[in-house]
């Protein structure tokens, strides 16, 4: 079966969210034996030898476009793996995964008006509408659909760590569709910012260490490290910016709405925990938010077009 690119891309989209909740419920475990530097600096080396045999014939072919993009290489690398690696971290040592969930899921309207403000994209009714639905639907998972949870929920130094990682994944997925970097294939990009994220890391880690005295030396610590290598690093990251080159920033961004239901999805089948109406009543709303915002007008029309016909 030939799957077209945009095919590709939403199926890919669709998986996405499983590899990116993993890094929250196995990073806030891994925290405790290992420091947030520490830990995002082995993510994203690691990651990059990884990556490095099968993305070093495209380094090599785009290797003057990359030397005269390093900039903006670099400020890629600092924003998606600095920020959004290490500062996540540091901040799960203050508040929940739950919490961290609900702020991050600012970020697809934080994508929404940054390319309305520099790109002039133009925002759908439609759009508007599913974002909205699909934000209720992540808000009713988070607070287990009681507004007493949801006015008794408290911020602190770690919520406001979040806001930014938030803002920063957002200024990150513009970037990716900056012009200066579209000629690279996905793969290419993707080594290459995890060279630069790794070496935007180093010199904290370097100093993490040096003052804590702390690395990872034991077995659990490091198979952590290496889910969170292979599933939040490689998977998550090359489904993601495989949708931003095909389909745009703003709609990959929507695709993070799922990160909650996805993460009930696991904890049901891996920990055991019930499920409950309003986890099904939040999923139903950011799906019908997702499909309402992403798909196709045809699609959406088709079955009143197909009424209509059936009447006459």
């Amino acid at each position: 079966m030939n799957l077209t690119e945009r095919t590709r891309a939403y199926l890919l989209l669709c998986v996405m969210p499983l590899f990116f909740t993993s890094n929250l419920i196995i990073g806030r475990a891994a925290i405790d034996a290992v420091e947030p530097f520490t830990l995002a600096f082995l993510r994203w080396a690691l990651a990059a030898a990884i990556l490095l045999p099968f993305a070093w014939g495209g380094l090599r072919r785009h290797a003057e476009l990359l030397r005269g993009e390093w900039r903006l290489l670099t400020l890629l690398g600092f924003l998606g793996m600095w920020i959004c690696g290490a500062v996540v971290y540091l901040a799960l040592q203050f508040t929940t995964a739950t919490n961290g969930t609900l702020i991050y899921t600012a970020s697809p309207v934080l994508i929404l008006l940054l390319e309305r403000i520099f790109r002039g994209r133009v925002i759908g009714v439609r759009e508007a509408i599913g974002i909205v639905l699909a934000l209720g639907g992540v808000v009713t998972i988070v607070v287990k659909g009681s507004v007493d949870v949801l006015l008794g929920m408290r911020f602190n130094a770690g919520d406001l760590l979040f806001a930014g990682c938030a803002l920063s994944w957002a200024v990150y997925c513009v970037l990716l569709k900056d012009r200066r970097v579209a000629p690279l294939p996905s793969t290419v990009l993707f080594a290459a910012t995890t060279i630069t994220g790794a070496l935007t890391l180093a010199p904290f880690m370097a100093f993490e260490v040096l003052h804590t005295g702390r690395f990872p030396l034991d077995a659990e610590a490091w198979l952590s490290i290496g889910g969170i290598v292979i599933s939040a690093s490689l998977l998550a990251f090359s489904c993601f910016q495989y949708g931003i080159k095909v389909l745009g920033p703003s709609v990959t961004g929507l695709f993070m709405y799922l990160l909650p239901p996805y993460g009930v999805l696991m904890a049901i089948v891996f920990l055991g925990e019930e499920f409950h109406a309003f986890h099904a009543a939040g999923s139903a709303l950011v799906m019908s938010g997702l499909i309402l915002a992403t798909a196709p007008s045809r699609l959406l029309t088709a079955p009143f077009a197909a009424l209509r016909g059936a009447r006459s």
